[in-house]
């Protein structure tokens, strides 16, 4: 079931879920996958995480889709997006300035609950998407964190610019500077469940052992990694002569 506001108020459709988005290009995206797959690889693997991901966005009811990607990209996403997704170039370079664009954006007329949400998670289930909009009722900040230390979605109802700092983005204390800085400006904070992101090897074997079991999870991607094992079996088969 999509999410719907229990108080079925005018406001059910005040929220926004943002992807982070980057145009599919090699070398440009997954790269810390590199010892995995080749630059092309990563490109088709990275867009059918995408698609996928803006399939399990439309499958929450009365949430509003966009995209926040770096100016230089809105083209080629609006191509593969359609009209799935509003469009929005961000201000400045990197992820900080993407996320410190998606609240400044999406809160400057007036106050909404949005969440800015990886591009690469749609094996999340959806209902831990309903239920982070549902902490935003009374939480100032609501804040899903990865296995690694890191943070798969942040929400919030207005715009924190001191949230976002390059330092720590990316990395395994991301989560907890970000935790660091919200105290600081005596927000108060909502952890949703705790999950994974497809960020190294390890990640990826995960993902692909859910998928063979639950491929409607992420079907595009479940048949790209499909196709894949079977080639690179072939590829290693060939390999070793007779």
């Amino acid at each position: 079931m999509g999410y719907t506001n229990q108080k079925g108020s005018s406001s059910d459709r005040d929220c926004v879920l943002v992807i982070m988005a980057k145009a599919p290009r090699p070398g440009a995206v997954k790269t810390r996958l590199a010892s995995s797959f080749s630059p092309d690889d990563a490109t088709a693997l990275y867009r059918c995480l995408l698609v996928d991901t803006l399939a399990l966005a439309h499958s929450l009811s009365r949430v509003e889709v966009a995209m926040m990607c770096p100016e230089g990209d809105v083209d080629e996403l609006a191509g593969l997006a359609g009209r799935q997704a509003t469009l929005v170039a961000q201000k400045g370079e990197g992820l900080a300035a993407g996320l410190t664009s998606v609240f400044a954006h999406f809160t400057e007329a007036r106050q909404r609950r949005v969440i800015a949400f990886n591009s690469d998670s749609p094996h999340l289930p959806a209902a831990i998407l309903e239920r982070a909009f549902d902490m935003l009722d009374a939480h100032d900040l609501v804040v899903g964190p990865t296995h690694d230390g890191g943070y798969y979605l942040v929400g919030a109802k207005s715009s924190h610019p001191e949230l976002f700092v390059k330092d720590g983005m990316g990395t395994s204390s991301a989560l907890e500077s970000l935790l660091s800085r919200a105290r600081a400006l005596e927000l108060s904070v909502g952890l949703a469940e705790a999950f994974y992101d497809i960020d190294v090897s390890e990640d990826l074997n995960r993902l692909a052992d859910e998928l063979r079991f639950a491929p409607s999870r992420a079907p595009r991607t479940a048949r790209w990694l499909k196709e894949w094992e079977l080639l690179s079996t072939q590829l290693r088969t060939s390999t070793k002569g007779p």
